[in-house]
C-alpha cells in the first residue's frame, strides 16, 4: 500500500543534506564547544557558522541568536524570562486565545506567580484585530506575544501593523514562528520583533534543537540555569549536531527562496475546493488565502474526526485532527472553539498539511478516498442532513 503523509505541519523528514552534514558530529567532530582544547574549537566553530547562518537568515545579528531545544523551549523562555526579568515594569501581558500550549501553559504558569495575562479573541476566520490589541494595552503590560501563523488553522496574524503598536508603546514583542519560519519571509526588522521562536523540525531539519531570537538590549532572564552558555542565557552543553543540521536546513531554505510556497498554493486551494465540493456539509477554517502555503483544516458536520483520522491512516494516508502536541488530549480545540465553531463541527475537524514531497496525484488520491471515508462513517451514525 503506498502511503501519502499530509502532517507536515506536525513535523518533517529531515533532508538527506541534512543528515549528512551533521554524521561527522556525533563521532568524528565530538568536542564539547565550551572546552578550551582543540577539540572544543572545532565543535565552537561549527556551532558559531550555523549561528551566522541562522542570524543571516532573519536579518539579525549573531550574538542575538540563542540556540534552544526547539519551539517550546523558546515559547518558554520568551515568556517567562521577559516576565521574570520585567516585573519591577509591570506584570500584564497580552497574548491571543489560540496560541501553542507552550504559550498558553507558559502565561496559566506566570498567572500563578503574580502576573495578569489578557487572551485576546479572535474573529471566525482567526485573526486577532490591532483595536482589540489597543484596548487591552495598559502602563503594566510588558509583553504581548501572538503567534505569526496558526499552527492548526494557518491564518496569518497582521504582526508587523500589530508589532508597531507594542513597539510605540514601549512594549515587548515576541511571535511564536515555529510554523512559518523557513516556509515564508519571517525578517526581524520589518516585522518589528524583540523576540522570535523557531524550531528546526518544521524545516526538514533535526528534532530536538531550535532558537530564541533575543534583540539586543532586551531584558531576559534564562530559563536554564547552570553553565554559561549561550552567553548566559541558556545553560546546558550544546546539541552540536542538532545546531549543525539545523544550520543546514537553513542554508537550503535560503537557496529555495520560498519557492516550495509558491508550488504548494495551488494544491492547497485544489484540496480545499475539491473538500468543500465533493463532501456534504463540509467548512474551511481559516482564511481562504491568507494561511500558510500547506494548511487546509476542514469540518465535517455529523462525524467524528478522529473517526476519519484513523479509516484514512488505514488507507495509507496521514493527516490529524490538530496540534501534534496536544494530540493526546481528549478535550477539543481550543482553538477551533475560539473561532466560534458549534461543539459538532469542532469535533468533526481535520488538519492535512501539504509539504515538500507532496505531489499532485496524492491530493488526486485524498479526494477520491476522503468523501466515501466521510459518507461510510456517518451512515454508521445515522447522520442525517
Amino acid at each position: 500500500m503506498k502511503r501519502i503523509y499530509l502532517d507536515y505541519a506536525a513535523t518533517t523528514p529531515a533532508a538527506p543534506a541534512v543528515v549528512e552534514a551533521m554524521l561527522p558530529f556525533f563521532s568524528g567532530v565530538f568536542g564539547n564547544p565550551s572546552s578550551t582544547h582543540a577539540f572544543g574549537k572545532e565543535a565552537r566553530d561549527a556551532v558559531e557558522k550555523a549561528r551566522e547562518t541562522l542570524a543571516h537568515f532573519i536579518g539579525a545579528k549573531p550574538q542575538e541568536i540563542v540556540f534552544t531545544s526547539g519551539g517550546t523551549e523558546s515559547n518558554n523562555t520568551a515568556l517567562k524570562g521577559i516576565a521574570l526579568a520585567n516585573r519591577n515594569r509591570g506584570n500584564h501581558i497580552i497574548t491571543s486565545s489560540i496560541e501553542h500550549h507552550s504559550i498558553t501553559e507558559s502565561c496559566a504558569f506566570l498567572e500563578k506567580n503574580g502576573f495578569s495575562v489578557t487572551y485576546l479573541p479572535v474573529d471566525r476566520e482567526g485573526f486577532v484585530s490591532p483595536d482589540e490589541v489597543r484596548k487591552h494595552i495598559s502602563r503594566k503590560t510588558i509583553l504581548l506575544s501572538l503567534m505569526h501563523a496558526n499552527n492548526e488553522i494557518g491564518t496569518l496574524q497582521p504582526i508587523a501593523e500589530i508589532a508597531s503598536i507594542a513597539k510605540a508603546e514601549g512594549i515587548y514583542f515576541h511571535t511564536d514562528a515555529v510554523q512559518t519560519f523557513g516556509h515564508l519571509p519571517v525578517e526581524v526588522e520589518s516585522l518589528h520583533l524583540d523576540l522570535l521562536s523557531v524550531s528546526a523540525h518544521k524545516l526538514y531539519g533535526p528534532k530536538g534543537v531550535g532558537a530564541l531570537y533575543v534583540r539586543s538590549g532586551t531584558r531576559i532572564s534564562p530559563f536554564l540555569h547552570g553553565g554559561t552558555q549561550e552567553r548566559g542565557r541558556r545553560a546546558s552543553t550544546h546539541n552540536v549536531p542538532g545546531i549543525v543540521g539545523f544550520g543546514k536546513a537553513v542554508e537550503i531554505a535560503r537557496a529555495d527562496a520560498f519557492n516550495e510556497g509558491k508550488r504548494l498554493v495551488p494544491m492547497r486551494d485544489r484540496l480545499i475546493r475539491g473538500i468543500l465540493e465533493r463532501v456534504r456539509h463540509a467548512c474551511l477554517n481559516g482564511h481562504p488565502s491568507k494561511r500558510l502555503p500547506g494548511n487546509v483544516n476542514v469540518s465535517f458536520r455529523g462525524v467524528e474526526g478522529e473517526l476519519v483520522l484513523l479509516s484514512l491512516d488505514k488507507k495509507g494516508i496521514a493527516c490529524s485532527t490538530g496540534s501534534a502536541c496536544s494530540a493526546e488530549s481528549t478535550g477539543p480545540s481550543h482553538v477551533l472553539l475560539a473561532l466560534g465553531l458549534p461543539h459538532d463541527l469542532v469535533a468533526g475537524s481535520l488538519r492535512l498539511t501539504l509539504g515538500k514531497f507532496t505531489r499532485e496525484e496524492e491530493i488526486d488520491s485524498v479526494l477520491e478516498v476522503l468523501p466515501a471515508v466521510v459518507e461510510e462513517i456517518r451512515s454508521l451514525s445515522f447522520f442525517e442532513a
